[in-house]
């Protein structure tokens, strides 16, 4: 169970971080209110996370699922770069985090 609210947790991140985009390029009460509240459940989850997960464990792999999704968010949504190395290193984040997952 905590490793599933550590993946909603990075969810939520992600979602917090395309609100922050969006609240960047049209700025209104909603998307404020969206990103306070995707960030409120990112932290939440992480906070439930960690009474089961190492901090240290949690804490990398939240950060690889938000910088993951932001990275292939930015791809697929606002036209950033596609190349191979960036797919590579990507994989590599996903791979570290199994990883950790696999020895805790």
């Amino acid at each position: 169970m905590y490793w599933l609210a550590l993946v909603i947790a990075g969810g939520f991140e992600v979602v917090g971080v395309i609100t922050m985009n969006r609240l960047v390029r049209q700025k209104s009460v909603l998307n404020v209110l969206m990103m306070i509240l995707a960030f409120a459940g990112s932290f939440s989850c992480l906070t439930y996370a960690m009474n089961g997960i190492a901090m240290g464990t949690a804490y990398a792999v939240w950060t690889g699922i938000g910088t993951v999704g932001g990275a292939i968010v930015g791809m697929l949504m606002y036209n950033e770069a596609k190349s191979g190395w960036r797919i590579l290193f990507i994989a590599m984040i996903i791979t570290s985090a199994v990883g950790l997952k696999l020895i805790s």
